[in-house]
């Protein structure tokens, strides 16, 4: 599955593995097995860069995505946060499927009824 791309999509998926290992005192994750084994409705943190029109890097926005299904290798998720920045191209959206990675997830909640009927229902924005 196509993964996102900041000058395709305007937006891309930050590391969390990645700060964490510069990080590891300020910048916790869950453990790895944790991240591997959630199940549709759960929530997913995960770090969205985000080109915004005029500026010329990226803006990094923490946003909650909930599991649609698993994946070889990862997910597919329905973003549930509205973005507070406007990106480039318009598509990031509350409601919109995408893929992430659990490298990808900072933190993670156990879902409820309302977020499990959230993860069977159709995408607003279908992940192309």
């Amino acid at each position: 599955m196509r993964v996102p791309q900041l000058l395709t999509d305007g937006w891309f998926l930050e590391d969390g593995e990645e700060r964490n290992l510069v990080s590891p005192m300020t910048f916790q994750i869950p453990d790895l097995e944790v991240r591997k084994i959630l199940q549709p409705g759960d929530w997913a943190k995960v770090m969205f860069a985000v080109a915004i029109k005029g500026e010329e890097f990226p803006t990094v926005e923490r946003m909650w995505v909930i599991v649609r299904e698993r994946l070889a290798g990862g997910y597919l998720g329905i973003l549930d946060n509205e973005p507070s920045s406007d990106d480039v191209n318009g598509r990031l959206r509350r409601g919109m499927e995408l893929p992430f990675e659990p490298r990808h997830i900072i933190d993670v909640q156990h879902g409820n009824p309302q977020s499990r009927v959230i993860a069977f229902e159709a995408p607003t924005i279908p992940w192309r």
